[in-house]
């Protein structure tokens, strides 16, 4: 079992940029896939970004490409994603999440319902 911690967020203005982390207390396997999801108010949960874990291979959601970057930090156990030219529409709670067994970087990766373990969420608003 793995235990996702995060830190980051807060109240930022539109047009910053920020990072938010997701730490694990013990070393993430390779063969895992991390992600990250949002949800905003009254809003299904997002899919953002993936990556596997081993491999370092990235997958993008059509809605945040270009100003959102997923990565890893395999030697710290760390997963972040930055964000750049933050808008209000970006204001949501942000998860991070790991799917236990191997998974085809794409398209599969996805759905919410893939991952095994969760972030506690983080809350980022931005203001206009």
């Amino acid at each position: 079992q793995v235990q996702l911690v995060q830190s980051g967020g807060g109240l930022v203005q539109a047009g910053d940029s920020l990072r938010l982390a997701c730490a694990a207390p013990e070393r993430i396997p390779s063969n895992y896939v991390m992600a990250w999801f949002r949800q905003a108010p009254v809003k299904e949960r997002e899919f953002i970004a993936a990556i596997n874990w081993g491999s370092g291979v990235t997958y993008y959601g059509d809605s945040v490409k270009g100003r959102f970057t997923i990565s890893r930090d395999s030697a710290e156990n760390a997963l972040y994603l930055q964000i750049h030219s933050l808008k209000p529409e970006d204001t949501a709670t942000y998860y991070c999440a790991a799917h236990d067994s191997p998974l085809p970087i794409g398209i599969a990766t996805i759905g919410a319902d893939e991952y095994d373990y969760w972030g506690q969420g983080t809350r980022v608003t931005v203001s206009s």
